[in-house]
């Protein structure tokens, strides 16, 4: 299948890294490679991208389509991001980027099994050499751990139900394929809710995030990402839903002010001083003009931080 992806806040995210034409910077979600290819465009002979990705569809399409010595791709999560920076950038680097979420092209490719628009097997790997699929996740995880995946990773309001419809449903058979568990969600759900977008939209999104690891991915990324940085260099995410912008506010807020002192001190004692200043006080968001000719770009929120 043709690799496909439309970057999103192409130009937004780069502007907001960018710092020097002759550092070293991280895309931590290489994707199609849109926000790679922009920003090498903009950096000296002597500049560097480092893109890391799970999925190899993705290295694969950017080592075809960007032959560019400065380009160091790397098949890795960006939770070890400090792992990578290390062996790549031991001098520090001067931005990362990340953009978070699935791509437009595994949501595409029905066999990769990320979408109840077409039936495939229950997959949802981004790294598809792990061994933890969508089928293990909705037909071995416990009744209530699986209502906590749905409330916590989808915010599903009636995760309950749809926990106890999947566990029945399975006794009879495996829920082996995507609209199989497409149909046992929608079975479980009041009339009214599935007039608020696809039915399954939750339990899908809840489901991907367990089997990727992508929110405890994303506060790895960001605890570790920032040290990283050399003094002046930035962080760029861009995230699409509002566990991870939580996620992301909150740990730029942590780190631009991280005292633990109760407010009435009058001085701090913790002895916590600030390593970082948020850029962005609220999130920049997609252009009307993107928001036409995308409608993947709808939920996009990009937040910024520099480092002191």
């Amino acid at each position: 299948m043709e690799y496909r992806h439309t970057t999103v806040l192409l130009h937004e995210l780069v502007d907001a890294v960018f710092t020097d034409p002759d550092g070293t910077y991280i895309d931590c979600t290489l994707g199609g490679a849109g926000h790679t290819a922009l920003l090498l465009s903009r950096l000296s002979e002597r500049g560097r991208v480092i893109g890391i990705d799970r999925d190899d569809d993705a290295l694969k399409h950017a080592s075809e389509t960007i032959r560019d010595s400065r380009l160091q791709l790397c098949k890795s999560n960006y939770a070890e991001i400090a792992e990578i920076a290390r062996e790549y950038a031991p001098e520090g680097v001067c931005g990362i980027l990340a953009d978070l979420g699935i791509s437009g092209q595994q949501v595409d490719d029905g066999s990769r099994g990320f979408s109840y628009a077409a039936d495939a097997f229950l997959d949802m790997r981004m790294d598809r050499t792990q061994t933890l699929t969508a089928y293990h996740v909705i037909n071995t995880y416990p009744r209530e751990e699986l209502a906590r995946i749905l409330r916590d990773y989808g915010e599903e309001r009636f995760a309950g139900r749809v926990a106890d419809r999947i566990v029945r449903a399975r006794e009879e058979a495996p829920i082996e394929t995507t609209l199989a568990l497409a149909s046992v969600v929608a079975s479980a759900l009041p009339k009214q809710d599935k007039k608020e977008g696809h039915p399954c939209k939750r339990t899908f999104q809840a489901v991907r995030i367990e089997v990727n690891g992508e929110l405890s991915g994303v506060e790895k990324l960001l605890e570790d990402g920032v040290p990283c940085l050399r003094s002046g260099g930035r962080m760029g995410v861009i995230s699409f839903h509002s566990l991870e912008d939580r996620l992301v506010k909150t740990a730029f807020a942590r780190m631009e002010h991280p005292c633990t002192c109760p407010k009435d001190f009058p001085v701090c004692v913790c002895g916590k001083k600030p390593i970082a200043k948020v850029l962005t006080r609220k999130p920049v968001l997609p252009s009307e003009e993107e928001l036409r000719a995308n409608h993947r770009a709808h939920s996009a929120k990009l937040r910024c931080c520099e480092k002191l």
